[in-house]
């Protein structure tokens, strides 16, 4: 049987940590770097396993490419803290690590304000998580990060468990980080933001989310969402421009 290492990278994830490492406590070997937690994040990660690392935050991409770097298995599961592998996805994955050496995508079933979202474009949500060790690396991308390979992915068909914004608090936070790291990435790329820019992308979200990816079929937690995510798009070029402006200062 190929050994399979889960890596995990967390900060100030205590509320989270617990169900997802519970749920891959069957994997030859579990992988954790935290970036400097102040609750119980690491104490409790270092019930499950030894491999608990700590070091400072680069961004998503390159915290996740550190991880990869203390593999030893055949196989990694890359997971986020607040995703839960369920049982039937746990048989899927070990029945795919016997067969081709390939990268494996699975659907992402998320949770917002307490609701299982299945439109507004969260579901299916595919993402690359499962891979040979050494046959693929994360972009560099401080948030979005994503699995860079060559070839396509085979598709598992068992949904990962994403118990994202479990709270209006939650998304507000989010969103506020988010979108600062996403300006923060356009700015990199040379690219330039005004207010009827931000004004404009922001319109177009919600009614992307709410209304054309039939986010309405959500009840009122898919306007809600729809709302946030309009106003992470709004703030995140609303930055921009500012940081466009003190850039030509």
């Amino acid at each position: 049987m190929p050994s399979l290492s889960v890596t995990i990278i967390t900060k100030n994830e205590a509320d989270n940590i617990r169900q997802c490492l519970e749920s891959i406590a069957w994997a030859d070997e579990i992988i954790v770097l935290d970036s400097g937690s102040d609750d119980d994040t690491v104490a409790i990660c270092r019930e499950f396993t030894d491999k608990v690392f700590e070091t400072d935050w680069p961004g998503f991409g390159i915290q996740k490419n550190r991880a990869l770097d203390h593999v030893s298995c055949d196989w990694v599961l890359s997971l986020d803290a607040d995703e839960v592998v369920n049982a039937q996805l746990a048989a899927e994955i070990q029945q795919a690590i016997k067969g081709d050496s390939t990268v494996y995508e699975m659907p992402r079933l998320s949770t917002f304000c307490g609701r299982k979202i299945r439109h507004g474009g969260w579901y299916p949500d595919y993402v690359a998580r499962l891979f040979p060790r050494g046959e693929a690396r994360f972009s560099d991308d401080l948030v979005h990060e994503s699995l860079q390979f060559p070839g396509r992915a085979k598709r598992l068909k068992t949904p990962l468990d994403h118990n994202t914004t479990p709270d209006l608090h939650d998304s507000i936070e989010k969103m506020n980080s988010y979108s600062t790291l996403g300006a923060r990435t356009k700015m990199a790329k040379g690219r330039q933001s005004g207010l009827a820019t931000a004004i404009s992308h922001g319109l177009w979200t919600f009614i992307k989310t709410y209304f054309i990816r039939a986010g309405f079929l959500d009840g009122k937690e898919g306007f809600i969402l729809a709302v946030a995510n309009a106003e992470g798009c709004y703030y995140r070029y609303l930055k921009l421009m500012y940081m466009n402006e003190k850039k030509a200062d």
